[in-house]
């Protein structure tokens, strides 16, 4: 029980993890905000203070992959402890407490923190048949999830599944799975997509809002610009290889064994704004396009039904390269994807049109800033 008493600095000391390796730390979150290294002091004096905010995790049609994705976070080793700075009030799949426990300590710590708790929602919300096709407690998720952001201070949707839908609103989304920002208003909205979110970009997220008490730029799409302001494909250690026209051609060639372009192999890099290439995963070990896998796109809007089939190139763009930019490139990927698959009847692009009308409209606005 003394623990739970314990300054974070007391916990760190507790935990073996030292002085340096806490300030080590804080700088690698500067760096994700793009915060200059001064900020790191900043940073630690956030992170000591006992001003703990709420938070509540929501789960609905999700898999857990990002509560995976939490739970095993281990870079640094003081981002676990991030959560010794928050005070997680509510967690299905972590939380001690079942049943009617759980769902006390839920309304108790939404009747004292209300207006000020930060509310985590993880997964899809169905609207289908009044949102009978997830129920908590007796409820829907789309009651919970209402209920739940008219009290909190600002909303944080992890996952694809959260933010846009995910693979539950994939056509033919027969249980109508929405994402957070189209059931929730009149409350900040942060989308923090990807298949499973970054555990990081969460933990940089927090800890702006820590420091600065409001919330970081956002883009269209409602994504933080630290982590979602730059396309895969501008950063992707692979893009030499692109810009030489160096094309891994089938799985196993000698292409692919040098770590050639993907791009042939169905990688979506060019269209996908992530900070993988350079957060990446597993302690920053490695990524997809790092293990030789393409990109999916999971963090763009409706990617299931945008980014398939996704071991199929694109088809062949003709007028691009050494001198190109990734923007001109994305731009005609996207507008001749469009033709390839009207011409080939790709059932994707045309069961669920008007997500992919949608998502290709605000590209275009993006690119047009």
């Amino acid at each position: 029980m003394e623990v739970l008493f314990m300054g974070l600095r007391e916990k760190l000391e507790l935990l073996g993890v030292s002085r340096r390796d806490f300030l080590k730390f804080c700088t690698a979150v500067s760096a994700t905000l793009a915060l200059p290294p001064a900020m790191a002091p900043k940073v630690a004096e956030a992170l000591e203070d006992d001003n703990r905010p709420a938070v509540i995790w929501l789960e609905f049609q999700s898999c857990s992959g990002d509560s995976e994705s939490l739970l095993r976070s281990g870079r640094p080793k003081a981002a676990d402890l991030v959560l010794d700075v928050i005070s997680l009030d509510y967690a299905e799949v972590l939380m001690a407490a079942a049943g009617h426990q759980a769902e006390q300590a839920k309304h108790d710590s939404m009747e004292k923190n209300k207006g000020k708790y930060v509310l985590i929602v993880e997964g899809s919300i169905p609207v289908e048949d009044d949102g009978i096709y997830c129920c908590i407690a007796g409820d829907t998720a789309l009651n919970q999830l209402k209920k739940a952001a008219a009290g909190a201070a600002m909303v944080i949707a992890v996952g694809n599944c959260a933010s846009f839908g995910g693979i539950p609103a994939a056509y033919p989304n027969p249980t109508g799975a929405k994402g957070v920002a189209d059931l929730v208003s009149g409350v900040p909205v942060v989308n923090l997509p990807g298949c499973p979110m970054n555990c990081d970009n969460l933990t940089a997220l927090i800890v702006h809002y820590l420091i600065f008490g409001t919330l970081p730029a956002l883009d269209n799409q409602l994504r933080p610009k630290f982590a979602h302001g730059k396309r895969i494909h501008d950063n992707c250690e692979r893009r030499g290889h692109f810009d030489a026209g160096q094309y891994v051609e089938k799985w196993g060639d000698e292409a692919h064994r040098q770590g050639w372009c993907l791009y042939k192999m169905g990688c979506k890099g060019p269209q996908t704004w992530h900070n993988c290439p350079t957060l990446r995963w597993n302690d920053g070990l490695s990524w997809p396009v790092m293990a030789g896998h393409g990109c999916v796109g999971c963090s763009e809007p409706g990617f299931i039904d945008t980014m398939s089939p996704f071991y199929r190139r694109l088809p062949e763009v003709p007028g691009f390269g050494v001198e190109s930019s990734a923007t001109s490139v994305g731009l005609k990927l996207v507008g001749v994807a469009t033709a390839f698959f009207a011409v080939h009847g790709v059932v994707s692009i045309i069961r669920n049109r008007g997500t992919v009308k949608k998502v290709e409209e605000e590209y275009y606005e993006k690119e047009e800033k």
